[in-house]
């Protein structure tokens, strides 16, 4: 695919990381405001020009920045409600303050095909053993101005700091429910398969009926479907599991139907973005009760992405160096009875990118931080294509550059080629992560969120860009 060239418009610099782009037309308001959530817990809008506080809620995000200043948790999901102009509502994912924990392993994990009791870990004496709580809230816009805290609808603990999703809380345009993508919690190569188990929270896209109503103040913090109380688990619906980490869920228009985008980052190997069109949701109502009779659920109609036994198009690996010749290095199938069930069972890849890549045109990436369509007519070669971008690419020499990328769609959802989009700007000898992607409410712009530093605690090094012809 022929690689695209962009320029690149500044319209915020000098904020904390952005996790979070998004539009919506606040109440009273006749155009659409440009939203930005921070990391540390602050969110922002744009109107007329001028950068204005939204709502800070950096008292309520755990300490950031404790393995070294990188981090993965924080204010990591907003959205807004279908009728946010009329009613206020809007929605928060972040890791809360005070709940910091051990962790559920006291060292690093790593899968060895030759130790099977490396490969059936289980994650034990879940009530002490975490990282820490995430929490997912519902708050309102009063006619004050002033946002208010509603009710939390999930508070979920997490074995590791990594892998909590990012950009995870969008709103189906189908169902008009509440979506929120989890990660696998974390470490490497889900040490306890939680992708897979689909009474696990984690590794799961979920989906939430908010319209519902049920107050619930302080819910449980809980790590499974079955710890819930049943005012909260009948509200919820499994859209797909075998995911490995995820940067949002996003939507596409495509005649009568919705093509539904998600990017599973990768191991060591490859990033993925997935798609598709036709699925059925299952109620957690059912898989607690098939758990409860003792029965197998049907899960033929449930998206699988494959992980842990499948990174994107590949068996998942362990790579080591050769022991003769330390300039190679051995791939071994770390779970190779895993990548076999669920070879059927899992969907395909709509476009993959690898982390080592010497084709002329591709790139070397290292994770995968955002997935938007665009249905905008500027950009004529980007007109009904699917945008996404990568952290850092590797290889090249410094000041580190991420990566800015498309594919075409395909309503058949068969894997398909990616071109690389070349943007006409200068970052200067600054550092240059894109950490994240945003579009308008019809798709029609593009946003990046790009920052000086891989660590959240180098702060107000961040900039937002909107991606112009």
């Amino acid at each position: 695919m022929k690689k695209v060239n962009v320029s690149l418009l500044p319209i915020v610099s000098n904020i904390n990381l952005p996790t979070v782009i998004r539009t919506a037309i606040l109440p009273g308001d006749s155009t659409e405001s440009l939203f930005i959530a921070t990391q540390v817990g602050e969110i922002f809008y744009v109107k007329n020009g001028n950068i204005q506080l939204f709502l800070d809620i950096r008292q309520r995000i755990i300490t950031l920045g404790s393995n070294g200043g990188y981090d993965e948790r924080g204010l990591l999901g907003l959205t807004f409600h279908p009728d946010f102009y009329n009613n206020g509502r809007f929605y928060l994912h972040y890791s809360l303050a005070g709940t910091q924990g051990p962790g559920a392993l006291s060292g690093s994990f790593l899968p060895d095909p030759c130790n099977p009791n490396t490969l059936n870990l289980k994650w034990n004496n879940r009530e002490t053993n975490y990282d820490h709580i995430d929490t997912v809230e519902e708050w309102i816009l009063l006619p004050n101005g002033q946002a208010q805290r509603r009710r939390a609808l999930l508070n979920l603990r997490r074995p590791f700091l990594n892998h909590n999703g990012v950009n995870s809380l969008n709103f189906s345009p189908e169902t008009g429910k509440l979506i929120l993508t989890t990660g696998d919690g974390g470490s490497g190569y889900d040490p306890f398969n939680l992708g897979q188990d689909i009474m696990e929270i984690a590794g799961k896209i979920i989906e939430i009926d908010v319209d519902t109503n049920t107050i619930m103040d302080n819910p449980p913090a809980v790590t499974r479907f079955n710890e819930l109380p049943a005012s909260i688990y009948r509200d919820l619906s499994v859209v797909a599991k075998g995911v490995r980490n995820i940067p949002g869920i996003s939507y596409q228009r495509n005649y009568n139907q919705y093509i539904k985008y998600v990017g599973n980052v990768g191991q060591d190997l490859v990033e993925s973005i997935f798609s598709f069109v036709y699925n059925k949701p299952i109620p957690v109502t059912e898989i607690i009760q098939a758990s409860l009779q003792g029965r197998e659920l049907n899960q033929e109609a449930l998206i699988n992405l494959g992980w842990r036994g499948w990174e994107g198009n590949l068996p998942t690996t362990v790579i080591r160096d050769c022991s003769t010749n330390t300039s190679l290095t051995q791939e071994t199938i770390a779970y190779f009875n895993e990548a076999i069930s669920t070879s059927t069972i899992r969907i395909h890849p709509l476009t993959c990118y690898y982390h080592i890549d010497s084709r002329p045109d591709k790139f070397s990436g290292s994770a995968l931080t955002g997935v938007q369509p665009y249905m905008g007519s500027e950009i004529p070669d980007l007109t009904g294509s699917v945008t996404f971008t990568d952290f850092v690419a590797k290889g090249l020499q410094p000041p580190s550059r991420g990566v800015l990328a498309y594919t075409k769609i395909r309503p058949d959802c068969k894997e398909n080629d990616y071109g690389i989009i070349e943007p006409d700007y200068n970052f200067g000898n600054q550092s240059a992560f894109y950490v994240s992607l945003g579009t308008d409410l019809n798709q029609s712009r593009l946003f990046l969120g790009v920052y000086g530093s891989a660590n959240v605690t180098d702060y107000n090094t961040g900039t937002i860009l909107e991606i112009v012809k």
